[in-house]
């Protein structure tokens, strides 16, 4: 399922306390979906990385009670205490922690408690983990701890990673990139020995590799680093046609500049005029913005309204809508 899709089904499963465990490759964003509707429901967050913990980390140390006469368990104090607490459990990697690790896991789960310790109520637990056919370290999973599972199963989506980026101010060139080759944004293949692929999680490495000083000549060997040496060489080579790019700020002050009708400069194009007019937000650069995409390529017309729309933008709002509508309604049937 999608991005959003996985988030609407697990606010559900939160709700009513019931665990859900997220299936997917590596770099996909399973941990950053889950902060993220903890952050939004104000809840408290745990990741716990099962595969780097020893059975006692999370049963605790057993000692022996001298008042009461007993041997028990010394419960972990990183997990929560407070009765009152409300927040996720999530349990990353679970399927990748030895199987002792994954014995006590399965008692938390079904029973909530482990050892001495009890998972206060207002808590929700989640885990996620990588298939077995991704060629990462993993334990099958036991089928009674599987079954206490609802299992969900995270697909990559463009459009998904797309609303993510304009909101999260990733660099236009690299948005624009990836919606010239939407191929790009994963590629993980689990017989490559190669240690660098591109996934969303490097993809975001590469924003920041963008961001910071490193010199442009040395772009290639950063950005490589990240999502492999291939997909570097065709970006560098994708940045380069930006110096193309007719100046944004005309376009949203109602100028119509003239552009290339170069693919790759055409992307960028509509990249970067939705990215500013989101930071502008203003309906007469909207209608600006409209009324400059009737003078582009149809299918590029079409691609500047399809980001409007997926960035929140009413277009109806538009005096320009109506128009743009008849102009361009062949496209729309």
């Amino acid at each position: 399922m999608k991005a959003s899709e996985l988030i609407t089904t697990l606010q559900s499963m939160i709700e009513v306390k019931l665990p859900a465990f997220i299936w997917g490759p590596p770099g996909i964003g399973k941990s950053s979906i889950v902060k993220e509707i903890a952050k939004k429901n104000d809840l408290e967050f745990l990741d716990l990385r099962l595969s780097l913990l020893d059975p006692t980390d999370l049963k605790g140390i057993p000692f022996f009670d001298a008042k009461s006469q007993k041997g028990v368990w010394a419960s972990p104090s990183f997990l929560p205490h407070d009765k009152n607490s409300r927040g996720i459990l999530f349990l990353d990697e679970i399927n990748s922690a030895p199987p002792a690790v994954q014995a006590s896991a399965y008692q938390l789960v079904l029973d909530r408690k482990v050892g001495e310790y009890e998972l206060p109520k207002g808590w929700s637990i989640i885990a996620a983990g990588n298939r077995e056919n991704d060629r990462g370290v993993v334990y099958r999973m036991p089928p009674p701890l599987a079954n206490r599972f609802v299992h969900l199963e995270l697909d990559v989506d463009i459009n998904e990673w797309k609303k993510w980026a304009y909101s999260s101010n990733i660099e236009d060139i690299l948005i624009a990139y990836l919606s010239y080759s939407p191929e790009s944004l994963f590629r993980f293949e689990p017989d490559n020995t190669q240690k660098a692929f591109a996934t969303p999680r490097s993809w975001s490495y590469v924003d920041k590799i963008l961001k910071s000083s490193l010199p442009k000549e040395l772009y290639i060997e950063g950005i490589s680093s990240a999502v492999g040496e291939e997909e570097a060489v065709n970006l560098v080579s994708f940045m380069q046609v930006a110096k193309d790019l007719p100046n944004i700020q005309d376009i949203l002050d109602g100028k119509n500049p003239k552009c290339s009708d170069d693919v790759k400069v055409l992307t960028i194009l509509v990249t970067g005029v939705v990215s500013a007019l989101k930071r502008d937000n203003i309906i007469t650069a909207l209608d600006n913005v409209i009324d400059y995409s009737m003078s582009l390529p149809p299918e590029f017309a079409v691609m500047m309204i399809k980001e409007l729309q997926l960035n929140g933008f009413e277009l109806e709002d538009s005096s320009e809508w109506s128009r743009w509508v008849e102009k361009f309604a062949y496209l729309l049937g």
